[in-house]
């Protein structure tokens, strides 16, 4: 990281923002853990010279009170059953923590035991999904059973957070298709395009298809890039990706998340909120105080506590 970048993540702590934006921003991807526990973690792994240490909401408070963050969403990187009820403890000691986002498996026997536990906990906001039925070969549980057990997440008034590779959008078109209802907020774009011909015009496809459904959103928590080695700070640079997430959702379905403390292996997080802050305050103060908060109580109906 070079001079001017790191000066630009610092600078971010100073950027004016409306007062009815700033102290209400809710970061939707955020992770906590502790490899210290006896248990350990299964993520990071140890040989992360970044990640790979104690990261509690303490940290993130102090990280990111110059910002104006009021709150966070916790997604769970972890696939341990009770990760997801050490995130609700962290939860309940730390009102910094609106939600969670858990770990649970959709088609495996125990999933509507473990639904049943973990919703009667006003925190729990729902489940990150990796791989949809089909997409890795005979170890995906049955679509039949998916699908009725992400019923139930729908019907409990819980969402999907979806992360993947180059059939993640055309994952969300089906999913979406299967449960209409479920509301499913799409991780970590914008998206690169998949390199093979016939992927790109099926992702290219989905997103025309996702333009009309309203109940599909867009986290907004993958913008920078690496280039020749460096990380660019300027908005500029990011404008043709994010005017597509634009054209594509809207203001009523972008919000925003950081991907914090795995974003540290990109930029600081001033700069990471640098980029986002400046683009969305230039499509006005109504768009930004969507994408900072508004949109992300439709999305997980986080409860301010």
């Amino acid at each position: 990281m070079n001079r001017r970048q790191f000066l630009a993540g610092s600078a971010a702590a100073f950027a004016p923002l409306d007062a009815a934006i700033a102290g209400n921003i809710i970061d939707t991807h955020t992770h906590f853990y502790d490899p210290s526990r006896p248990q350990g973690v299964p993520w990071p792994s140890k040989n992360d010279p970044v990640l790979y240490r104690t990261v509690l909401p303490g940290e993130f408070r102090r990280l990111t009170k110059p910002y104006g963050i009021k709150g966070t969403v916790v997604v769970e990187a972890s696939p341990l059953l009770e990760d997801n009820q050490w995130v609700l403890d962290l939860a309940a000691k730390d009102k910094t923590l609106v939600g969670t986002v858990g770990h649970l498996q959709p088609g495996k026997p125990d999933f509507p035991k473990h639904l049943e536990r973990f919703h009667k906990n006003r925190l729990f906001l729902g489940i990150r999904l990796g791989r949809l039925w089909g997409s890795t070969g005979r170890e995906d549980p049955p679509e039949r059973e998916f699908v009725e057990h992400v019923k139930m997440l729908a019907e409990a008034g819980l969402e999907v957070d979806l992360i993947g590779g180059a059939r993640l959008m055309t994952d969300a078109v089906r999913l979406s298709d299967a449960v209409p209802d479920l509301r499913i907020v799409i991780n970590h774009l914008p998206a690169d395009r998949p390199k093979e011909p016939a992927d790109r015009t099926a992702f290219e496809g989905a997103l025309k298809e996702i333009a009309r459904r309203p109940l599909i959103y867009a986290k907004v928590s993958g913008v920078l890039r690496r280039v020749n080695g460096q990380v660019p700070s300027d908005v500029a640079y990011y404008k043709p990706a994010l005017d597509e997430l634009w054209e594509i959702f809207g203001e009523d379905r972008v919000v925003y998340g950081s991907n914090w403390p795995v974003s540290d292996k990109m930029a600081p997080y001033g700069t990471v909120f640098q980029v986002v802050r400046d683009y969305f305050m230039g499509k006005g103060q109504d768009a930004a105080e969507k994408y900072f908060w508004k949109n992300s109580r439709k999305a997980y109906r986080w409860v301010a506590r």
